[in-house]
């Protein structure tokens, strides 16, 4: 068996370069070379003020420091590894070395204790944020958010929509009888707080990631493989894509104004690019849509379509109890709140305007 071949690595700097990005690089020469031909990495989150992301007793050799990022490479007898923690206490740490074995070594010495245990109150989950930043980059950061039992909050939601969540809440990851999760209705229904709660309930079997720029994901073939083929951690739980505002993809006439998006959120639901793939794409907006698109609700690629609305006089009345009044038309989630007087506004008078004489 031929031996691999060894791959020459040319970089260009400019002026726009970063310091940071220039020891990520330093990394990568060893590798395509082929004297450390190994490599592993891992994200963490919560990361320790005072950790220093490197085996114990090893100085950095290169640190660079811009715009709240702090980068570090370390080196040892046959190994380099780079670390880069940003402001919000997430890091991101790629070993390269001789064997894989050594790597593995290397890294698990370098996050050992780096960050803080995860909060066991079962109140929290973790959810994944992604957004194209650093130079157009896709990033990915972990934060652990508080998630309310479906069970506790099920009484928030008209009869029909929880009837849905009921549903959606049981399921175990094996059997899913579509890709697509669609949510929509008027603001202030509870879309977000149900997601919430589903992502606390299916945690054993599902991940929660929000994709921030919604609107770019579909847009951009890069971003989008980036997000899809995203290995960073050893986990084999299914992923659920969130992408909130989603209007332009849902409509009847999403085909004429953005065509190649949704062709490409149909592709992820049953096409080639989602084979292999265990990932769900959840899609909500506060627009009136009017018709779906047929294209997305079809059986087999939809799991779940659920119109988040209003609850109605009964409903609302029995929400606010004795003592409040609820509208003849129904209420909606955050009118509820605040004719329960559960929510304190803070509001000043808008004073008076004078007209004068003339008009």
């Amino acid at each position: 068996m031929a031996a691999p071949t060894a791959l020459s690595l040319g970089v260009r700097l400019d002026a726009g370069s970063d310091p940071d990005d220039i020891i990520e690089v330093m990394t990568w020469g060893p590798f395509a070379a082929g004297e450390y031909p190994c490599s592993v990495g891992t994200r963490l989150a919560r990361v320790r003020a005072d950790a220093p992301l490197l085996p114990p007793g090893v100085v950095p050799a290169r640190v660079a420091e811009l715009d709240g990022r702090r980068a570090v490479l370390g080196e040892g007898d046959g190994w380099l590894l780079y670390a880069v923690r940003w402001g919000d206490r997430s890091a991101l740490l790629r070993v390269v070395a001789r064997t894989e074995a050594l790597a593995s070594e290397v890294l698990a010495s370098a996050v050992d204790g780096a960050a803080e245990p995860e909060d066991d109150s079962g109140t929290k989950v973790t959810v994944s944020f992604w957004q194209v930043r650093d130079g157009g980059r896709a990033r990915r950061v972990d934060r652990a958010i508080e998630a309310d039992d479906w069970a506790t909050i099920r009484r928030n939601y008209a009869a029909a929509a929880a009837a849905a969540f009921d549903r959606l809440a049981a399921l175990d990851g094996t059997r899913l009888d579509g890709r697509i999760l669609l949510l929509h209705g008027p603001p202030g229904t509870g879309k977000t707080t149900a997601v919430r709660a589903l992502a606390r309930t299916w945690a054993p079997w599902c991940t929660v990631e929000v994709v921030v720029d919604a609107e770019r994901l579909f847009a951009d073939p890069s971003y989008l493989s980036a997000v899809l083929l995203d290995d960073e951690d050893d986990d084999d739980r299914w992923r659920l894509l969130l992408l909130e505002d989603c209007d332009e993809l849902l409509r009847a006439d999403a085909k004429a104004g953005s065509g190649q998006s949704l062709a490409r959120l149909l592709n992820v639901a049953d096409g080639l690019l989602g084979q292999g793939l265990r990932v769900l794409v959840a899609l909500s907006t506060n627009e009136r849509l009017g018709e779906l698109h047929p294209a997305i609700t079809r059986p087999g690629r939809c799991l779940a379509e659920v119109y988040v609305g209003p609850l109605s006089h009964r409903e609302a009345s029995a929400w606010l109890g004795p003592g409040h009044a609820a509208p003849a038309g129904g209420a909606t989630l955050a009118e509820l709140f605040a004719r329960s007087g559960a929510l304190e506004l803070v509001r000043t008078e808008r004073p008076a305007v004078a007209t004068g004489t003339y008009l």
